[in-house]
């Protein structure tokens, strides 16, 4: 499967989750099924079928008659299939509520994006997500450490999410005026807290890192001084931790903008980090927009609907907290396809006039998609969870491109 084609099967898989995620059933008519890829889907059948025999015998009239009808959906669709795809199937099917005490059928199948090897059946008043969520997250996983002799702060970097973990201040004292044997014994109070603070630090950091160690690609250390140098060589740190640090970086902030700029540092040396990889495509979509003449970007969904309608276009940079309905149409007159930019949009061809007759709501990033792969471009989408990716979405509507060659020039 090409890149794009994954990353659009991701962001429709995030999509679906959000959905699944807000529904509820007026009772426990909700049903959640996950066959993995090593089940029969015979013995998938069989189970449901002793699920049936069980569940007529559900008191309330209106649950029982829901439940059965979930059951009897989901068989009907199983026998459509030999054996599960290689990433298994997920049913969510039930009568969800509407308004008052209505109720309307909910079905939703999925292929998930990796394997799984949980059979699990549930049927309750909410659908159960926990395995398909554990899925949607990131795979590039760094520890992050910040410390001098003040202040430390230890993070994660998930993905393009930094998380705070721990920030804390010292109680070591970084000057004192007292002479002789005072100044001695005043020196060696102040190491005794200096190692006191950094046992803390230690312990802080081990319990938060030790459960994910193995999952950890690296972990970063920085700081100003050389305290992070001296810090590294005790043994304040599990030799399971030390033997996934990176070199160390000097970093002019000790609290939450100190990891920020520790993984910048890390960014400039280590190119196939996530985050790296959004920063730089950021980065070229910007400098092209501040160019005063001739710039390769498109943004605005007008500017760039017609750029990708006019293949121009040679990246499209999709925010994955885009999420928005269009009417898309195609016309029976004179066969375009295209979308209605307005709801006040009457269902009237702009190109030959003629009554839109076959007019349906899809997501804008589907329809963007499809123009972009007709038209070869490559697609990227952005996390919202990074600076870059707030920018997108706020500054830009969630969108952007980079194009091909400049409106006014000709196409090579």
């Amino acid at each position: 499967m090409p890149q794009d084609d994954v990353q659009l099967r991701k962001y429709e898989f995030k999509r679906a989750l959000q959905e699944i995620e807000g529904l509820k059933g007026n009772g426990t008519e909700l049903i959640s099924l996950y066959v993995p890829p090593s089940k029969m889907i015979y013995d998938v059948i069989q189970y449901l079928r002793e699920e049936y025999s069980t569940s007529a015998n559900i008191k309330s009239k209106s649950t029982r008659k829901n439940v059965l009808a979930a059951i009897e959906s989901i068989m009907s669709r199983l026998k459509l299939f030999k054996s599960p795809p290689p990433t298994g199937l997920v049913f969510f099917v039930g009568h969800i509520a509407t308004r008052g005490d209505q109720t309307d059928m909910f079905t939703k199948i999925i292929e998930p994006p990796e394997p799984f090897s949980t059979f699990l059946y549930r049927c309750d008043s909410v659908f159960h997500t926990e395995i398909l969520k554990n899925q949607m997250e990131a795979k590039e996983l760094f520890g992050l450490i910040i410390i001098d002799r003040k202040e430390a702060t230890i993070g994660l970097l998930n993905g393009t999410n930094i998380i705070t973990i721990a920030n804390e201040q010292s109680m070591v004292p970084s000057k004192h005026h007292q002479g002789g044997q005072s100044s001695r014994r005043y020196e060696r109070l102040i190491e005794i807290a200096a190692h006191e603070f950094f046992k803390k630090i230690g312990n802080i950091t081990n319990e938060s890192f030790m459960p994910r160690i193995k999952e950890m690609k690296a972990v970063f250390i920085g700081g100003p001084g050389a305290t992070k140098e001296f810090f590294l060589e005790k043994d304040y740190l599990r030799n399971e931790i030390k033997d996934k640090l990176a070199t160390p970086f000097d970093i002019g902030y000790t609290d939450e903008t100190g990891l920020r700029e520790l993984v910048e540092k890390a960014a400039e040396t280590m190119k196939d980090l996530e985050i790296a990889r959004e920063k730089d495509l950021i980065n070229k979509f910007l400098t092209e927009v501040r160019k005063a003449e001739r710039g390769l970007a498109a943004y605005g969904e007008d500017a760039i609907y017609k750029a990708l309608e006019g293949k121009k276009v040679s990246l499209l940079l999709i925010s994955e907290g885009l999420n928005r309905k269009v009417r898309t149409y195609t016309c029976q007159g004179c066969g375009k396809v295209g979308y209605l930019k307005r709801e006040s949009d009457l269902p009237v061809c702009p190109n030959c006039s003629s009554q839109l007759t076959e007019v349906k709501e899809e997501d804008i990033v589907e329809v963007f998609y499809r123009l972009a792969d007709a038209g070869n471009a490559k697609v990227e989408f952005i996390s919202e969870e990074s600076e870059e990716g707030e920018l997108l979405k706020k500054a830009f509507g969630g969108m952007a491109a980079l194009l091909r060659y400049a409106n006014d020039a000709a196409p090579y």
